[in-house]
């Protein structure tokens, strides 16, 4: 083979190749067209459909079909269709109907208003007993009553009885009904969630029922959960004639937190705390068993008391010449909240004089300044003031 042959042939072989991984181009374009045009067709199948109606599982026949309450207004009886898998369609399912047979033809995830999420507290509130003073009662009970169904549900069950629903805390503000309730909750390592009553009444008729239900289905999804409502006389006063429609709103909302209480599972693993300062407000059916089972009083703190919580407040202070018994004993009235910013008061007072330990007439100084604030009256002890 000349020279020439071979410098032809070699031309032609490069020729093949480049044809070669052209053809592969070629084949890659098509293979992506093909897709492309395979996803605009799915799209626009999408966009000519139909679009579905929303609707709630209210219950299940036993023929296969189901009933349904649809966003359109009516119930309705329905089939199911085959793509649906039937053992997850219970009660309260939200679901996609049909427009043409109203079938149930998909299942929907469960929403939660993001107004409910908000009020959970992710982490575990770090409150312990020994951090509450003069409660030694009601911590006894409110254990007995929240902590003990949490932790151990098979003593109720051996002894057939039911534990309480919920516990309602009265009393006056500052006393430390929020902190008995995060107190359990970080004992139990159960999910907190806190909610002011005043919050689940909307504008709009219909939306504070349906927060209070989202609320309590939270709940059971974040359980072991206590949920915690604070100033709970904003949504369950006494009722009287409803002339206004915001009043009316508010006692809707109430029905809703009765219902949703009437309907719990006492051995579940979600518990209720209420708390209020005027239970003279509320309605005799948010008291009545079943519902709030236990009430108990959380009183301001007696000498006693008031010197455990100079005590704990005290505890990481650098003191010099205090008696914590003359604070308790002067202090006659103070709730425990003021006591503890009658401390800080105090360290503020050696603070501003430049030195680094508190001494008594810190505190006394800073009891004139709270407690007076307060409306409380100081109690004159010898020579103390």
């Amino acid at each position: 083979m000349s020279a020439e042959d071979n410098i032809l042939l070699k031309k032609l072989e490069e020729r093949i190749s480049t044809l070669e991984n052209e053809r592969r181009e070629w084949h890659f374009e098509r293979d992506r067209l093909l897709r492309e045009i395979q996803f605009l067709r799915e799209e626009i199948e999408r966009l000519i459909s139909p679009p579905y109606i929303e609707g709630y599982v209210t219950d299940i026949l036993e023929d296969g079909r189901a009933i349904v309450k649809s966003s359109t207004g009516p119930s309705l009886i329905v089939s199911i269709s085959r793509n649906v898998d039937i053992s997850k369609l219970v009660p309260g399912k939200r679901v996609a109907l049909s427009q043409r047979n109203f079938a149930i033809v998909e299942l929907l995830p469960d929403i939660t208003d993001t107004y409910i999420k908000a009020m959970e507290v992710l982490e575990a509130p770090k409150v312990s007993y020994e951090e509450i003073g003069g409660l030694h009662e009601q911590i006894k009970e409110l254990r007995e009553l929240i902590e003990i169904p949490l932790l151990r549900p098979d003593l109720f069950e051996k002894v057939g009885i039911d534990p309480p629903k919920g516990v309602l805390l009265y009393g006056p503000p500052g006393c430390g009904k929020t902190l008995l309730a995060k107190a359990v909750a970080s004992q139990t390592r159960a999910t907190f969630i806190k909610v002011v009553a005043s919050e689940l009444v909307q504008k709009y008729i219909g939306e504070g029922a349906r927060l209070v239900r989202e609320l309590f289905q939270f709940a059971k999804s974040k359980a072991p959960s206590i949920i915690f409502i604070d100033e709970i006389d904003a949504i369950g006063g006494r009722r009287i004639d409803l002339g206004v429609s915001g009043e009316r709103e508010v006692y809707r909302t109430m029905l809703q937190l009765l219902s949703e209480m009437d309907g719990f599972n006492p051995r579940g693993d979600v518990k209720i705390i209420g708390a209020t300062n005027r239970i003279d407000l509320l309605d005799p059916a948010l008291l009545r068993p079943g519902r709030f089972d236990r009430i108990i009083e959380v009183p301001a703190p007696n000498m006693q008391g008031r010197e455990e919580i100079f005590r704990i407040h005290t505890s990481k202070m650098n003191l010099k010449e205090v008696n914590l018994s003359e604070l308790a004993r002067i202090t006659e009235g103070a709730t425990g909240a003021q006591i503890k910013a009658i401390c800080t008061e105090a360290g503020m007072f050696a603070i501003r004089e430049g030195r680094d330990y508190v001494v008594r007439e810190d505190f006394i100084k800073s009891i004139d300044k709270i407690l007076k604030k307060g409306g409380i009256k100081i109690v004159q002890s010898g020579t103390y003031l």
